[in-house]
């Protein structure tokens, strides 16, 4: 079954073509990194309308990548929630006309499932590859999401912690506004982690009952740290703070960020996995699944929890971003699931609804 996905719910308009849900026949991704980079964070208005120049331009480049006709898709996938409403506009109102121009049925798939299924995806190079067993804990990691997710099998989820406040990925921007590093926070701080110390700064581990996350004392944490360090007042402005810090202060502070933002995660795993002795498979996943940090913390932090006996998994680096593919490996195995198209004609749209 080869499936045309689209990915437009936040800052990259994405076109993919997935077969059989593993296999990418094509996978064209434009980011707006760099326009919003000089402000350090993602303008709505101007998402949507670089989305509105950009959308048609990559389906049909995502086509001709997989050398395909509109005849040859059996059906059409779009991110419908959540994400920026005008973002998510433009990439439903395009699936959506095309699906009855084109006369195919059309799956409306919510984002954070995409991330999930983005461990489904082959290697890019090729070859085979193992995939998750279920049951399975899913930890979504990015800017607009934290949580810990068990499924019992295909297209079945059950949120068993979530954060209260501040998504870790949204942690990692807020921190390196702080440290004035450039927008996104997450490959920046990872970047300037490696010339730092991780046990530098000494940063408090949240205490939240059960499985759930906060994240905004963190980052609460860093500023204070950061104003003790300068020997500055804590009413001076975040702004203002990198003119006080120099490189190596950056680094060490980054560092022990990064490596206190994944202990924590790691934290909540472990805790979940002595809750679920069933599970057989850790699936890592969203932006935040490319730090290099958390993916090895998640490695030692199964062999010690489950002796080696969970697998662990984490999408390609590629595809740990936001992008089409996984989109398409998403509405695969919603069809193969059972579930049924959605009517385009009365397709939705909504910022945040709960995974399902």
């Amino acid at each position: 079954m080869k499936i045309l996905a689209i990915e437009s719910s936040c800052d990259e308009t994405a076109a993919a073509v997935v077969e059989d849900g593993g296999r990418i026949l094509s996978n064209v991704v434009v980011s707006q990194v760099d326009i919003f980079a000089a402000y350090g964070g993602v303008i709505p208005e101007v998402a949507a309308r670089s989305h509105l120049e950009a959308i048609l331009p990559v389906i049909h480049k995502a086509l001709d990548d997989a050398r395909l006709t509109k005849d040859e898709i059996d059906a059409i996938a779009v991110t419908h929630t959540p994400g920026l409403l005008g973002s998510l506009l433009i990439g439903t109102l395009t699936a959506r006309t095309l699906a009855i121009l084109w006369k195919k049925p059309l799956y409306a798939v919510h984002h954070l499932k995409s991330h999930i299924y983005a461990n489904w995806l082959l290697p890019a190079q090729g070859g085979m590859a193992s995939v998750p067993q279920f049951p399975l804990l899913a930890l979504v990691v990015s800017g607009g999401h934290t949580q810990i997710i068990y499924m019992p099998g295909h297209n079945q989820f059950e949120i068993i912690g979530t954060t209260r406040d501040d998504a870790v990925g949204e942690c990692f921007d807020k921190v390196a506004k702080i440290l004035g590093l450039p927008y996104p926070g997450g490959p920046s701080i990872a970047k300037m982690a490696l010339q730092g110390d991780v046990k530098k700064y000494k940063l408090p581990h949240p205490q939240v009952d059960g499985l759930d996350f906060s994240f905004s004392g963190l980052k609460t944490a860093v500023l204070r740290a950061v104003q003790a360090e300068c020997g500055l007042s804590i009413t001076t402005p975040s702004y203002e703070l990198k003119e006080y810090l120099s490189e190596q202060q950056k680094a060490d502070f980054a560092a022990s960020f990064q490596d206190t933002a994944c202990d924590i995660l790691m934290e909540k795993v472990k805790m979940a996995l002595r809750g679920h002795q069933d599970v057989k498979s850790l699936v890592i996943a969203g932006g935040v699944s490319a730090n290099a940090v958390l993916r090895q913390k998640a490695v030692e932090s199964l062999l010690e929890a489950s002796d080696g006996k969970i697998e662990v998994y984490f999408p390609e680096l590629c595809f740990a971003g936001d992008n089409a593919a996984m989109v398409g490996a998403a509405a695969y195995f919603e069809v193969a699931s059972g579930v049924k198209p959605t009517n385009p004609y009365t397709l939705s749209i909504a910022p945040r609804t709960a995974i399902g």
